[in-house]
């Protein structure tokens, strides 16, 4: 077989097979394999007149196809699965080719890989993709890692298919090193299960407390997506509620069980951030959210718990109340972003990744799940101050938030008041408290440390390390 093909994939589920389209739509000559040969020979049959395809039986066939240096993308099960066809291949390729994993993979397993990979010769460039299987089809938002000679060869084809942000520049960059493609990409999934959850909690707001039915809440969602929330999530949270279930005539919503799923990035972000040592509480809560709904015998036992009685709005009154709801959602989420972009530039600086958080909002803001014009504020904000410390930081942000605290106050207290959970809006909230607070009672905590623990504290009045001898009189000790 004659090495024709620009770009290889392997593995032709729907995402592998829309990607492996993707290119070739573009006008690159596409190799394709899969262990199931059926799945190659439906793709040429049912899509073969988009673009040059080179279908490959084996293992051998697929990567002779290929030109020097050979780019093949695997498109697999994150896992086992993946590392089994790592060791398929790898035999097969030669120094300066290239293994592009665009799958969910964790990033300490990606670096693995690289590391692996790497002592071969061969490059390892663990890819975060998002946007789903129509984003992988008509242009994702794209995150590689991997080293600066991988992102030399195969940025100029990832750049083709990416989607295009509005200014027209493609939503892919060379993200860093090693697993800080995949870091990026989970974050980005971190992200994205806190924006749910808040745009969650803002429905069963405006439904138990405002008194609004799905329908009209989904003319609601679609007011806001006209303005500052204009995103791709408010966007389809607008259908989903709009959406009347065809067998019963009942808002679809009401049919559908409140269980929600999860495959495990959100936990992962919430891990890593805990072993970085970053607070990323709207994130956790979210996570968590996810996992309590999925007890029904835990909530079947507790639906007798007494709580508040619950009054719904009407009028003028629904009205403000909405209008509130949508200044908590909008600061809420101004916390979320920060929390995530914090762990990034933790994740960059305990990694030596110099990862560009302006870039990776810049890649965001088109073709990717979060994607939303929300995102052309944070690549602005990084722009202008590329040290920005948090984006509560930037002014604008700072003055936003700062003038939703009053509303965004009102609907935490009032979700309290009706016995409305709001683990989302609550903790963005405290975080917010907390990160403004002249003093936080840490110090407390830090003082009973030392009590049991003789764990030592810090002293606001001179420098170094103590230690209250608590027996007795009572009397300190300096530890250095």
């Amino acid at each position: 077989m004659s090495a024709t093909a620009d770009i290889g994939v392997t593995g032709l589920a729907v995402m592998g097979s829309n990607l492996a389209r993707n290119f070739a739509r573009h006008g690159l000559t596409v190799a394709v394999h899969n262990r199931s040969k059926a799945r190659t020979d439906a793709l040429i049959k049912e899509h073969g007149e988009e673009g040059t395809f080179v279908p490959a039986a084996t293992a051998e066939e697929f990567v002779a196809s290929l030109e020097r240096p050979r780019r093949l993308i695997i498109m697999v099960k994150a896992g086992e699965p993946t590392d089994a066809v790592i060791r398929e291949f790898a035999p097969l390729l030669e120094r300066g080719d290239v293994i592009i994993d665009g799958g969910n993979a964790h990033y300490e397993d990606t670096r693995r890989r690289e590391r692996e990979l790497r002592e071969q010769g061969i490059h390892f460039v663990g890819t975060g993709i998002s946007g789903g299987e129509e984003g992988a089809l008509n242009g994702p938002s794209i995150m590689p890692g991997g080293s600066e000679e991988s992102y030399a060869s195969l940025g100029p084809l990832l750049e083709r298919i990416a989607a295009k942000a509005g200014d027209g520049s493609p939503c892919t960059t060379h993200i860093g090193p090693d697993g800080a493609g995949h870091f990026v990409k989970m974050v980005h999934n971190g992200i994205e299960y806190a924006d749910m959850q808040l745009i969650a909690e803002a429905y069963h707001l405006l439904r138990s407390i405002g008194g609004y039915e799905p329908a009209q809440i989904a003319e609601v969602f679609r007011t806001w997506n006209t303005g500052r929330l204009d995103s791709y999530l408010i966007e389809i949270t607008a259908e989903v509620l709009a959406h009347t279930d065809a067998a019963t005539g009942r808002p679809f919503v009401d049919v559908v069980a409140d269980q929600a799923e999860q495959k495990g990035t959100g936990r992962w972000t919430v891990q890593s951030a805990l072993d970085l040592g970053v607070p990323v509480s709207g994130i956790a809560e979210a996570v968590f959210a996810r996992s309590l709904s999925g007890h029904a015998d835990l909530r079947a036992a507790s639906r007798t718990l007494p709580g508040p009685g619950a009054t719904a709005l009407g009028g003028k009154d629904a009205e403000a109340f909405a209008d509130q709801v949508e200044q908590a959602l909008y600061a809420s989420k101004i916390v979320s972003y920060t929390q995530g972009f914090h762990q990034i530039q933790a994740g960059s600086d305990a990694y030596d990744w110099n990862i560009d958080p302006g870039r990776v909002a810049a890649i965001w803001r088109g073709g990717c799940i979060i994607r939303a014009a929300f995102l052309d504020r944070i690549t602005a904000a990084y722009d202008a101050r590329p040290d920005l410390p948090s984006l509560l930081s930037d002014q604008r942000f700072a003055e936003e938030i700062g003038a939703a605290q009053e509303d965004w106050r009102a609907v935490v207290g009032a979700a309290v008041a009706g016995g409305v959970p709001v683990p989302g809006f609550s903790a963005a909230l405290a975080y917010y408290d907390a990160l403004r607070a002249e003093r936080l009672p840490a110090a407390l905590t830090q003082g009973q440390r030392d009590f049991f623990g003789a764990h030592t504290y810090r002293r606001t009045d001179r420098d170094g390390s103590f230690h209250t001898l608590w027996g007795g009189d009572r009397h300190e000790v300096s530890t250095g």
